[in-house]
């Protein structure tokens, strides 16, 4: 019996390409436009094969956020056809909570809000994520509301060097069986430290805040385009800082898509 193949005509149990054969450019197939002039670009890499992930492929996932650099940092993954289905949670919960908590329940209610709304779409998954940075004094530090608040912000993280951004981050996956409360949930609070350069001037920071990159961003500024000019380091995950902590969510997709797994490791501890 020949062996079963995928749309390209290679069997599952193939090995991937060899690292000289990636380096060359795809061979010319008769029929095929003429190869362009240009020297060949880099090949894409190859799709992440995890189980997980496999089994996410045709199904819907949701990003409860209109954040274009999470759905990016989501298909550095593999998860590239994510419906967008923002949260229409108010935000508006008491600054009074310490920073930590006030970034996960704002998470959750996101990721709650939208499971509601979508539950009888047959989600297979729903990712919310919220971010903060946590200003002078443990101040909690949203998105800027005008120009006069943007630089204020900036002068601020300035001059107190070093500040820490958090992102909460709450996934929900349906249950199939009926069991209370249909649903499973895992959240998740990363922590990075930022240091900006505390030789920026007021200049700079004025050019930046008129370019408006940072003025949909927690803290003002995008550590990704134009505002690492404000930055001399980080300690901690450069993925939360964007917006998503990529390496702890696909930890948190595993367990909400596993639940018996966690289940059986609680059994034996």
């Amino acid at each position: 019996m020949a062996d079963s193949k995928d749309a390209n005509g290679i069997t599952p149990t193939d090995p991937p390409p060899s690292y000289d054969s990636a380096a060359q450019p795809s061979p010319v197939v008769a029929g095929a436009p003429a190869p362009s002039s240009r020297p060949p670009g880099p090949r894409a890499p190859l799709p992440l094969e995890l189980p997980v992930l496999t089994a996410l492929r045709g199904r819907k996932v949701i990003l409860a956020s209109a954040s274009p650099r999470r759905k990016q940092l989501l298909a550095q993954i593999g998860l590239t056809n994510i419906t967008i289905s923002p949260s229409t949670f108010a935000e508006d919960l008491s600054k009074s909570l310490s920073p930590l908590e006030y970034v996960l329940q704002t998470a959750t209610k996101k990721a709650m809000t939208v499971y509601q709304r979508e539950c009888d779409n047959d989600p297979a998954l729903i990712i919310a994520a919220d971010t903060i940075v946590i200003g002078p004094n443990g101040t909690i530090l949203e998105k800027p509301r005008n120009e006069k608040e943007h630089i204020g912000m900036l002068r601020a993280l300035r001059d107190a060097v070093e500040h820490k951004v958090c992102t909460g981050v709450a996934c929900i996956a349906p249950l199939e069986s009926a069991l209370d409360p249909g649903y499973a949930l895992e959240t998740h609070v990363e922590e990075t430290s930022v240091r900006f350069d505390s030789s920026v001037t007021d200049d700079l920071i004025l050019a930046y805040v008129r370019t408006r990159e940072g003025a949909d961003k927690a803290g003002g500024y995008g550590i990704q385009g134009m505002g690492s000019l404000l930055v001399e380091g980080i300690a901690g995950d450069y993925n939360n800082v964007v917006g998503l902590p990529l390496r702890a969510t696909l930890q948190m997709i595993e367990k909400v898509l596993n639940p018996e797994v966690e289940d059986e490791d609680d059994e034996e501890g």
